[in-house]
């Protein structure tokens, strides 16, 4: 009988042909045997010739599943129907325009089997064109087991919570076993907002790591961080869930100054992309993001009104409960 898979890498992609030979060349270099590694690819809907370039590519690899969905799902249900299909007790994600350097999945399956952790995070490359710029992980405290939970806080550093992509690691399958590894259903974009608190607030151990990396593309036409339309509001679905979580915790007041500070940096961000929507898309973001914003403990939003710079609190100020109190109270 042929022993399984060390590793299940899933990796959902739509109209990526022109870029998969980058991708999948990057994958026959993750480990000393082929065969320990299990390639989920999802074409998600793809109308360019990203079939034919799997077609090509799979008998490569010794455990090449292929998932097509004839019309896009979409990034959260893609991932979801390649986690049904992993057979290793390791997984990762990987986006199909990205790629991977040599070894690298071979160091995160060594760490989770090392450190016996739940799951590990690692930093990444953005790759902009033909500019690259190093991105660590927000903690300094390397290939150590430790508490998922000493990721969140404190509310006003760079936490993992604010590093939220899930390619940037690897993952025990008892997170899938334990319902936590399945992204939020129906999401286009920020899938990972949510599913990574709810990582660090229930798994029971993770680690940073240094490995050899990924190369994350950015800027590219088919990225969904260049679109504008109704897609983009799923960031106010994921903070509706990501302030359920902190509701049904037992630490909700210690955890509540992170979530409104990690809701109000992104709400500026979206704010900056709003002259690029429709009127219609803009008309129903006021009103989600006022929504959301109401959510928020009044004395906590206070704080971090209070805390942010001139440049955030005008920015975030039209998208909030009782905003005229806010600005008579900041004297801004």
């Amino acid at each position: 009988m042929t022993a399984p898979p060390r590793l299940s890498l899933i990796i959902p992609a739509k109209d990526e042909g022109a870029r998969l030979a980058t991708t999948f060349g990057s994958l026959r270099q993750q480990f000393a045997d082929p065969a320990d590694l299990q390639v989920i690819f999802v074409d998600d809907g793809s109308s360019d010739d990203t079939a034919e370039v799997v077609e090509t590519w799979a008998p490569r690899f010794p455990h090449f599943d292929t998932l097509r969905h004839e019309t896009p799902h979409g990034l959260a249900d893609s991932r979801n129907d390649g986690l049904a299909l992993a057979r290793a007790d390791h997984i990762a994600f990987l986006d199909g325009d990205d790629w991977l350097r040599p070894g690298h999945l071979a160091a995160v399956h060594r760490a989770l089997t090392d450190l016996d952790v739940d799951f590990v995070r690692c930093d990444h490359t953005t790759v902009t064109g033909g500019a690259r710029s190093y991105k660590r992980a927000p903690m300094s405290v390397r290939g150590l087991p430790l508490r998922p939970r000493a990721g969140i806080l404190p509310a006003h550093d760079s936490t993992m919570i604010d590093y939220p992509y899930a390619w940037a690691g690897g993952f025990h399958r008892r997170l899938l076993d334990d319902g936590l590894l399945r992204f939020p259903a129906g999401f286009q974009t920020a899938e990972d907002r949510s599913w990574i608190w709810d990582l660090h607030l229930h798994a029971r151990s993770f680690a940073v790591i240094d490995a050899p990396g990924i190369c994350y593309r950015r800027g590219t036409a088919t990225s969904l961080t260049q679109i504008y339309d109704r897609r983009q509001l799923d960031f106010t679905r994921a903070f509706q869930r990501i302030f359920d979580l902190v509701v049904a915790d037992a630490e909700s007041q210690a955890l509540w100054p992170k979530a409104a500070r990690n809701w109000l940096a992104i709400l500026q961000h979206h704010v900056g992309r709003l002259p690029r929507m429709e009127a219609d898309v803009r008309h129903e973001f006021s009103a989600l993001t006022t929504e959301v914003s109401h959510r928020i403990p009044a004395d906590v939003l206070r704080a971090e009104l209070r805390a942010a710079s001139k440049k955030r609190f005008n920015a975030v100020l039209p998208y909030l409960p009782d905003r005229f109190a806010h600005l008579q109270e900041t004297s801004r």
